[in-house]
């Protein structure tokens, strides 16, 4: 049995998606349904059961859980970054998979856990996910610490050397739809070039960074599974790895692309960035990929430009949007 944990979010629900087409359905899908649209991820998926994500934890802690375990993937979490409510961060990413990777770590069960590239802050000690260098990054907010929280604790406890933490820069593609307002902004790009033929950009507040020229990691999503799926695939393989391009776009490169998948020509106005998030606000990122590629990964990702085509003619514009239903990873 295969756990997935956040099984019908955006890229847990692609990822059994994945597992399907390998003809893997022995799978535990652990999520919080709650009242938003993720449960729709979860109806072209094939897997043996659900459970609510308190009450799988519960059946851990109480061992309860009467079924064998090859294998975890903790990607649930609260992935809001302006989350603010630091409490329920401590309790929903950090104390959650401290429980999780000490019982499958007891139990020589594979676990492989979602962190994140919010840990890195604004990227002044750069992006390497060498886990010597993981005690001088200062993350801008308090979901990033979350995550920072528990990649300190998974090496104090010694367990990096049994586990995989995967640090996800800026993934965008299909199943994202239920996201709000974490969703990516090629949603919003292409929302917004529908409704008023134009995007909105941020301004930029740093003389380095021309508006729309700060630049990010930006990996679809297909790409983010085949390299989860990579340290899967290689259970010799643990510690702690960065998930990117490992190449810098800009957010004038992001939305052209959009406008030209979907047929426009480029339109682009830059507005004030609001007071609050100015100080939180990343302008550069970059994943450092040198460990993954040393590890063995050698697929190369899917280019920006094409990436984008897929998801805007292949999904977006399909009605209201489209789950991954037969797709194939490249």
């Amino acid at each position: 049995m295969i756990v997935v944990t956040g099984g019908a979010g955006f890229i847990g629900s692609v990822l059994i998606s994945e597992l399907n087409r390998r003809q893997i359905s022995d799978i535990l899908v652990v999520d919080e349904l709650g009242s938003d649209r993720k449960w729709k991820n979860l109806r072209s998926l094939s897997f043996a059961d659900y459970i609510e994500k308190d009450d799988f934890l519960e059946m851990v802690i109480e061992d309860k859980l009467d079924i064998p375990v090859d294998a975890v993937f903790h990607l649930g979490a609260c992935s809001d970054t302006t989350e603010t409510n630091a409490s329920y961060l401590v309790k929903n990413n950090y104390e959650y998979s401290k429980l999780l990777a000490q019982w499958a770590t007891d139990a020589d069960i594979r676990f492989i856990y979602a962190s994140s590239a919010a840990t890195y802050g604004d990227g002044s000690v750069g992006f390497s996910d060498d886990e010597g260098k993981m005690g001088i990054l200062k993350p801008l907010n308090m979901y990033g610490y979350s995550k920072h929280m528990f990649d300190m604790w998974a090496r104090r406890a010694g367990l990096l050397s049994k586990i995989v933490g995967i640090k996800y820069f800026n993934v965008f593609g299909p199943n994202e739809y239920h996201k709000g307002n974490m969703i990516s902004f090629v949603v919003r790009a292409f929302e917004q070039i529908k409704d008023t033929g134009k995007v909105r950009l941020f301004k930029s507040y740093k003389p380095e960074y021309a508006d729309g020229k700060q630049v990010r990691d930006f990996l679809y999503v297909k790409d983010a599974v085949n390299m989860t799926l990579f340290l899967f695939d290689n259970p010799h393989i643990n510690g702690i790895f960065n998930i990117g391009t490992g190449e810098t776009r800009t957010w004038n490169d992001l939305v052209s692309a959009v406008f030209v998948a979907m047929g426009k020509k480029p339109n682009i106005e830059y507005i004030e960035m609001p007071a609050s998030i100015r100080d939180q606000y990343q302008y550069f990122t970059q994943a450092d990929l040198s460990k993954l590629r040393k590890a063995g990964y050698s697929k190369p990702v899917t280019p920006l430009e094409e990436a984008i085509k897929d998801y805007v003619q292949n999904y977006l514009q399909h009605s209201k949007y489209v789950n991954f239903r037969t797709f194939q990873l490249a």
